[in-house]
């Protein structure tokens, strides 16, 4: 059973909810962000030095985050809770709602593989984000956990929501984010009982941030003789949700060039592993797994992958990404590595399980920055456990899952 423990959060004072959460980083351009920045008491003011600085000097600039952080706290525009579980209910403006508990998941657990990834990662990322936590010691964004649906965890939170939340917070796009502290001591033990029967944890969202605690964990305990596991480094905030509760959508691809095919000489390398339909100038969506939709020249394809190439046995075979990169990717576009390729000649585009990301993906190439784009049918929830217990990986960003967590909503300081 994986470790899951209460850890102190901090968050912001009421008077400034509305203020200091924010979206993650990666949903803003920089000028975006650079314009967010001047927003008093926010977290992208809190990290300015870091995201916003033209100086070059990254520790100088990510101790003045720390500092900056510290002002916060001592000035009380920051709170810090005694040891708490937090249930966390998200309700989107179409009525959705997915629900959990945030808290502290063992990096020891990452290693031993009670917490189990179905995604690789990139490796300059995860040390980006590593001297982040080794500089600032503060993570804001927890990452996203799975397990296979537990009814007692359920009936527990059902009874802890009858009661005051401590945030009831709408943001800017109609989302509401509704925060209950568990820190009765009965109640603790109530929840650590049910968790602790849990088999395994699943890395739904956050594959580096999870890969970056662990990457982090990892030199200090290097360094530390009387390392014993319950060190503050060794924890990753994490949001723990019912597999019920979770939704998985496409992540589509756009690439710059056909890496010197024609039109004409691409589609034909392609028929060798696909049965090619054109479906016009209309977006088209992929109805199932092994139907890719691609866009190309102002058309629309759907790209059968050929019966002899799937893998029913469950392997990588059966995962419309891994076909992509095996039979388009590598021997077609020349596209082997995502370390050196991404933001040079591929880029990713967020789906949310209908026509929308395939219209996006459309728009990214009519614009002239890329030649082709690929649009992939979300993966199930059943196939992402079993290529984690088979210990598979998928490559970086298959799966856009929500709920997508606010950043700064709580926070887990590891200098405490």
């Amino acid at each position: 059973m994986p470790v899951f423990k209460p850890f102190r959060g901090v968050r912001p004072h009421p008077d400034y909810i509305d203020k200091f959460p924010t979206h993650p980083l990666d949903n803003f351009t920089q000028e975006e962000i650079n314009k967010k920045a001047t927003e008093d008491s926010s977290y992208i003011q809190m990290i300015k030095p870091y995201v916003c600085s033209k100086s070059k000097d990254v520790d100088r600039n990510l101790r003045k985050v720390r500092s900056n952080y510290e002002e916060m706290l001592g000035d009380n525009k920051l709170l810090q809770d005694s040891s708490s579980y937090y249930l966390y209910e998200q309700i989107l403006p179409n009525k959705s709602v997915f629900r959990g508990l945030l808290g502290l998941a063992s990096v020891e657990d990452f290693w031993n593989g009670k917490i189990k990834k179905h995604e690789s990662t990139l490796t300059y990322k995860k040390e980006k984000l590593a001297h982040f936590l080794e500089k600032v010691s503060l993570q804001a964004e927890p990452v996203l956990l799975t397990y296979q649906a537990n009814s007692k965890i359920e009936l527990l939170m059902n009874h802890e929501e009858k009661n005051v939340p401590i945030i009831n917070h709408t943001d800017e796009t109609g989302v509401r984010h509704k925060v209950w502290r568990i820190d009765n001591r009965l109640k603790l033990q109530q929840f650590k009982e049910v968790i602790d029967q849990i088999d395994s944890f699943y890395v739904a969202d956050g594959h580096h941030r999870i890969a970056s605690a662990a990457l982090y964990a990892q030199k200090h305990k290097e360094k530390n003789k009387r390392h014993n596991g319950n060190e503050p480094y060794n924890f990753v905030f994490s949001f723990i949700v019912s597999s019920q509760s979770i939704k998985i959508n496409d992540y589509n691809r756009v690439v710059k060039d056909l890496n010197g095919n024609s039109e004409e000489e691409f589609l034909q390398k392609l028929s060798e592993n696909f049965l090619i339909h054109e479906k016009g100038e209309n977006a088209y969506y992929p109805s199932q797994k092994f139907h890719i939709s691609m866009y190309l020249g102002g058309k629309f394809y759907s790209l059968h992958v050929k019966h002899n190439l799937r893998d029913l046995d469950q392997g990588l075979d059966n995962v419309d990404h891994h076909l992509l990169d095996k039979y388009i990717f590598k021997p077609i576009l020349g596209i082997n590595d995502y370390e050196e390729e991404e933001n040079s000649k591929m880029n990713f585009v967020k789906g949310n399980s209908n026509i929308e990301g395939i219209i996006k993906l459309k728009e990214q190439v009519d614009s002239g920055d890329y030649s082709v784009g690929f649009g992939l049918f979300p993966v199930s929830f059943n196939d992402i456990t079993k290529l984690a217990n088979q210990n598979l990986q998928m490559p970086p960003k298959c799966t856009y899952i929500e709920p997508k967590l606010v950043t700064a909503l709580l926070m887990y300081d590891m200098d405490w």
